[in-house]
């Protein structure tokens, strides 16, 4: 199933606006399986055709499935979607006219391949689980993380593999159904590939973001600069304010919100979120240089920043820099001891340099942080 994000960021690549709401204004309308109701009488006739207005410029509506319980046979019954309905009603109501389309025929309209496309062509996480059972699906993400099998694609529902990481993924399988401990397992594995991960490495770590200003204090010995009084300082929090409000997570408005977090910077160099968020916008684009910069540019100004540090210690380990890592993660911490993923992203540093008596305490501290975290179970596998 193609997920709402990853829908909205594609109707946007093509030129065309999203609405979370149906109105008159809307020209289309995608609604996945569940969403179109009871299936139809296979005795029916076919439904009429939908004319299908070129998507840029389209102004889509994303409907959600659902589904309630049957009485009578305690088995889910597909009930239409509320937007389905309210298109319909406008649809009754002429001029007004929207194309009612499902999932797999906006995928084919937009130039992608459809849900069942993907699982003929590759492996899906799901779809692996069931096949291995020796395997745990953090067992997997686990062997994501440390490079040596990478995705061929992600969506909102599954994550798929090409055919040269099933190799990987049964061997994996066949070695913990024999006993052996996952982390012998990913050792062996990380020995067999060392060389071409040195290149093709990436932690796919989410950087720790600034939701709120901190007010500057100046420390003993340590004044402010002088210089950072000439700048306007409220403009550039009010841009840091808006930026903040469009870093949410939607591709289709990051260039915006960078946009913003610049013109904050303009206004005052010094402001050090703006320089970290800004680096992060980047990170997700895979502009490491440019991340790196910003990161090192806001440790020069303020150094108690656990953010940057932390964000830092993420870029060495994407390019393989372990050791470099290791002290970003390490200064990270000694700022901020209660950030789970913290200790999590050192465990995994120290493990790659094969110090796993250091990884321990790091490992036990993330159960205890984040007992409910996805990484929690191979935490306690690690920590034994």
């Amino acid at each position: 199933m193609l997920g709402r994000k990853d829908a909205r960021a594609l109707v946007a690549r093509l030129g065309g606006e999203t609405a979370d709401e149906v109105s008159a204004k809307t020209t289309m309308l995608v609604v996945g399986s569940e969403g179109f109701g009871p299936a139809p009488d296979p005795d029916s006739s076919a439904s009429p055709g939908l004319s299908r207005p070129p998507l840029p410029g389209a102004l889509a509506s994303l409907a959600e499935a659902r589904s309630t319980p049957s009485a009578r046979e305690g088995q889910p019954v597909r009930e239409k979607s509320n937007k389905l309905k309210r298109a319909e009603e406008l649809n009754a109501e002429p001029p007004a006219h929207i194309d009612i389309i499902s999932e797999d025929e906006f995928c084919r309209l937009a130039g992608i391949p459809t849900p069942d496309a993907l699982k003929r062509q590759y492996h899906a996480m799901r779809d692996l689980m069931a096949r291995y059972r020796s395997l745990r699906e953090d067992h997997v993400r686990y062997l994501v993380k440390c490079g040596v099998i990478r995705p061929i694609l992600r969506t909102n529902a599954d994550t798929y593999f090409a055919f040269p990481d099933l190799a990987v993924i049964r061997q994996t399988n066949d070695e913990l159904g024999q006993g052996a401990a996952f982390r012998s397992v990913v050792r062996g594995l990380i020995a067999s590939c060392q060389g071409q991960m040195a290149f093709d490495f990436r932690l796919d770590a989410a950087p720790a973001k600034i939701l709120t200003l901190h007010r500057r204090v100046a420390e003993p010995g340590r004044p402010i600069p002088v210089a950072a009084g000439e700048y306007d300082r409220a403009s550039a929090e009010e841009y840091f304010r808006q930026a903040s409000g469009l870093d949410d997570g939607d591709e289709s408005r990051l260039e915006e919100a960078a946009a913003a977090y610049r013109k904050a910077l303009e206004l005052d160099p010094y402001l050090v979120a703006a320089l970290i968020n800004l680096a992060n916008i980047h990170y997700s684009r895979d502009e490491l240089a440019e991340a790196q910069a910003l990161y090192e540019r806001a440790i020069g100004v303020e150094s108690d920043f656990f953010e940057a540090h932390f964000n830092l210690g993420n870029i060495h380990h994407d390019l393989g820099q372990f050791v470099e890592a290791q002290r970003c993660y390490e200064e990270a911490l000694r700022l901020n001891p209660f950030y789970a993923d913290t200790h999590f992203y050192l465990a995994v540093t120290l493990e790659k340099l094969d110090q796993s008596g250091e990884a321990r305490p790091h490992w036990r501290a993330y159960q205890q942080l984040a007992p409910q975290g996805e990484w929690v179970e191979l935490a306690k596998e690690f920590s034994e």
